[in-house]
Order: C-alpha cells, then structure tokens, then sequence
C-alpha cells in the first residue's frame, strides 16, 4: 500500500503578504499557492506580466472562460505548488483579516491581496461579467475604461452569448474572402453583359450605361470608403463619451469599443465575431442597393467588405506582430500604440493615417531637442 502524501504546507494571509513585500512572486488559485519566483527570475520576458499579478488568485485566468492552453497552464502552474491558504483552508479569513489589519497599521504599504473586490482600485468585481457594471460608473467611466489591464475580462452572464462575443483572428477570412471573391465573380459577369445603367431610376433618357472596365474602379472605391467608414466610426461612435448620468449608452459604449480599450492584449476581442459583424455588413449592402443599381452597389460593396477584411487583420497585427523597424506598418503599430495609451482622443486611422491627416486628428509626434 502506497504511503500517505505528507500534508500540505498552510500559509496564512499575512505570512503570504510578507513574503511578497520581501519581493517573492507569489499567486494562488483558490486555496492553492505557488511561488513563481524562480520562473520570473529565469524568464525575464514575462517578469512585467507576472509580477502585475502576484498576490493575485488566477483562478479567473485559468477557470473562467475557456481558451485552448487552460489545461495546460493549469498542469504547468502544479509544479510551482508550495502549499495553501489557511485562511480559505480552514474558515477562518475573517480572523486572519483582522489579524492582518493589525500589521498594516504599523506597515501601511501591506495590503490585503487576497480580497475578492477592491471597490476602491478595480471599481467592478471581476470575477462577475462586467457589461452590467459598467453601466454604474456614471462619471468615473471615461478615466476607468482608459486604464488598460492585461487580464481576460467576460462581459455576458450567458456561456452562448459571451462565446458569440469573442473569435478568432483567421475566421475573419474565412467566412468574408469567399464572399468578396463569390460576389466580384458574379457582378463582374452582370457587367459583362452590358445591361447596367445609372440613374435608371431617375430617367430613362439620360441614363448611362456603365461597362465592365469600370468594375476595378468601383471596387477600388468600395475599398477606399471603407477607410473613411473607419475613421468616423472609429472616432464618431466607438471614441463618444457617453453621458455619466446614461447607464444604457455607457454599456453600449462598453460592448461596441471600450472593452477593447480596457483589455487591449484580449486576442479573442480583436477583430469582429462573425455574427455581429454580420448583422453591420447586411445593413451596409441593403444601404448600397437601395441607393445605386445592383451590380454597382454590389461591386462597392465587394471592395468596402475586402477593406474591412484588411483593417481587421492589420489591427490584429498591429497588437500582436513585430513588423520591420521603419516599415510601413511598423509605423501604423507605433500609431496605434499611441493611441491606446497617450492619446485615445486622436489616431482614428487603424489601417491607414490618411484621414488622421485629412481631418486634423493626428497623433503629434514629439518635438526632438536640437543639439548644439
């Protein structure tokens, strides 16, 4: 018969937080503790992340809405396991909550990590879905949303909707370049015919007639609209300022861009999910059939459809990739950078600066000192 594991080593709260103030790298997933200190010390690169959370109970990073490294982070972190918290272990953190609060009094830098809500710091619990707090922040919204945090954030109640709300990068080309491609096939094959007229609706007698050597030129310009509906919803609609006193804009406000803004390193809230963006796009191509003929619309369409396809994909990777210094998108993910963090009231353009520069709403750059 195999032996009895010894049993594990108990920490109270304040034993923890010592440990911590001394600079250990401590973190817990409900009761458990593990000391990440040697990982940190030997990966510098992550030193930032980790260090952000010590203290911290990950259970939410690693419990809470699934991601495809869950299991095996979890099975990743057991190796650090060092023992449990008393407290959590034994019901008694009210006592040592108290007990704490004593050596705070002589040391104020100690604080008590292990509380579940710091109304104070966070302002929303986050281990709830955030969507419906947001809405209570009232006049401290605008200035909570802009401090960014490196932590998933769930914004639904619902496991169906929050799914909905996230995808990944690739299923932007997957579902929208067969489209493109379907619907430049079949309207090039309706130029062909020379059946398509303008102002058809308007006058019979003065209608022209638009050849199939217009087609690259409308959808040129399908594309270049685009990146002029990005730049105003982009800074007319996601960057308003929502009323304080409105809980129903404030949540709009959150669920259209701020969550964005707030947890900018979410990849699974970087592009699009499929099905709200299908709900846009429906009532962009109805707006440009009911305005021009139909293979002209569907032409300008197919070209503004690409060029969201492309402004999706360059802001996945101007979060996320390293592009050449002094490249082209180099400069674009210096831009966007700024924006994120210096200057969310300018820097509109996502995958171009054109209307930045049109409109006045560019990101200055800093004044170099002249040498003498």
């Amino acid at each position: 018969m195999a032996p009895a594991p010894p049993p594990a080593a108990s920490f109270s709260p304040s034993e923890v937080q010592r440990r911590l103030a001394a600079g250990a790298c401590w973190v817990r997933r409900g009761a458990r503790l593990y000391d990440l200190s040697s990982f940190v010390r030997h990966h510098p690169g992550g030193e930032q992340l980790l260090r952000a959370r010590a203290g911290q109970d990950i259970s939410a990073d690693l419990d809470g809405p699934p991601h495809r490294h869950s299991a095996n982070a979890r099975r990743w972190l057991e190796q650090y396991y060092v023992g449990e918290l008393r407290g959590e272990q034994q019901g008694s953190m009210e006592n040592e909550a108290v007990a704490l609060e004593e050596t705070q009094k002589t040391d104020p830098a100690m604080e008590p990590w292990f509380k579940v809500v710091d109304w104070d710091k966070d302002l929303v619990d986050w281990q709830k879905p955030l969507l419906w707090q947001v809405g209570h922040l009232g006049e401290k919204y605008d200035e909570w949303v802009h401090q960014p945090v490196t932590r998933p954030i769930r914004l639904f109640h619902s496991d169906l909707i929050e799914g909905l709300s996230k995808t990944v990068w690739y299923s932007v080309p997957i579902i929208w370049v067969p489209l493109v491609l379907y619907l430049s096939w079949s309207y090039y094959r309706t130029f062909a015919q020379g059946n398509v007229r303008l102002f058809t609706s308007f006058t019979t007698e003065y209608a022209l007639a638009v050849p199939k050597s217009m087609f690259p030129g409308l959808f040129m310009l399908g594309i270049f609209l685009w990146s002029l509906i990005e730049y105003l919803i982009h800074r007319f609609l996601f960057h308003m300022k929502p009323p304080s006193d409105s809980y129903y804009l404030i949540m709009l406000h959150f669920v259209m861009h701020g969550q964005h803004h707030k947890a900018p390193f979410d990849g699974s809230r970087l592009v699009f999910p499929p099905v709200p963006a299908s709900l846009v796009i429906g009532v962009f191509y109805l707006c440009l059939q009911l305005i021009l003929p139909e293979a002209v619309g569907g032409t300008v369409f197919a070209g503004g459809l690409l060029g969201y396809v492309l402004y999706d994909m360059t802001h996945y990777y101007l979060h996320f990739g390293s592009p050449h210094r002094g490249s082209y998108l180099y400069n674009l993910k210096a831009h966007h950078v700024k924006h994120h963090f210096a200057h969310q009231k300018s820097g509109f353009g996502i995958s171009t600066k054109l209307w930045d520069y049109c409109f006045h709403t560019l990101i200055p750059e800093k004044p170099h000192l002249k040498t003498q």
